[in-house]
């Protein structure tokens, strides 16, 4: 349940033209984003559903409208991987600068605990500097630089890759996909985000 003020749900693929609304701009605007094309709502809704499939995604809401959205998915392909997941955020400016992208990756935290992953990374463009400074204040440290990785708006840009352990690297299960975990886990790691001022 969402608090009055507002919270963090599971996101659903029919919340894509809100994620849109979004994202839309840090596409054709910014060097956030390595796309050049807004996707369709149809490949919106595909990717949460996709997502879901394995890992969390997650949305924050005030009074019905999205604010903003965070989600988790895997780092690299092969299984040995599978205990590290690799976390987007993305904000509206009206959210920004007030504590709505850590309730959003706390709660991702707390639900990848959940499904047994160990490692978080971050893949930020170097001059993202308020994502930067966010992923630092939650405890990530910097795992690389890939120098020139990707070219946009007329220029080569560096990606940072930030990294942070989220659990204990002992002897591992195999990871739960995200469905399978329990729901009442999931319920009470949401609302302890919801719960917080």
């Amino acid at each position: 349940m969402i608090a009055q003020g507002g919270g963090v749900r599971l996101a659903r693929p029919e919340d894509a033209p809100a994620l849109l609304e979004i994202y839309a701009p840090y596409v054709t605007e910014t060097v956030v984003s390595f796309e050049y094309q807004v996707p369709t709502v149809e490949e919106f809704s595909s990717r949460v559903k996709n997502t879901l499939a394995r890992h969390p995604y997650l949305v924050w809401e005030e009074g019905g409208r999205v604010l903003g959205y965070a989600y988790a998915h895997p780092y690299a392909a092969r299984p040995a991987y599978q205990w590290g997941a690799e976390l987007t955020v993305y904000l509206h400016p009206e959210a920004c600068r007030r504590g709505i992208g850590r309730k959003l990756y706390g709660a991702l935290f707390d639900l990848l605990r959940l499904q047994g992953v160990r490692t978080v990374y971050g893949c930020i463009t170097a001059e993202n500097e308020a994502s930067v400074a966010m992923h630092t204040a939650l405890g990530f440290g910097e795992a690389g630089r890939f120098r020139n990785a990707g070219y946009k708006q007329g220029r080569w840009l560096d990606v940072l890759w930030l990294e942070k352990e989220i659990a204990p690297y002992d002897e591992p299960g195999a990871l739960i996909p995200f469905p399978e975990l329990d729901s009442s886990e999931v319920e009470k790691a949401l609302a302890r985000w919801n719960q917080q001022g």
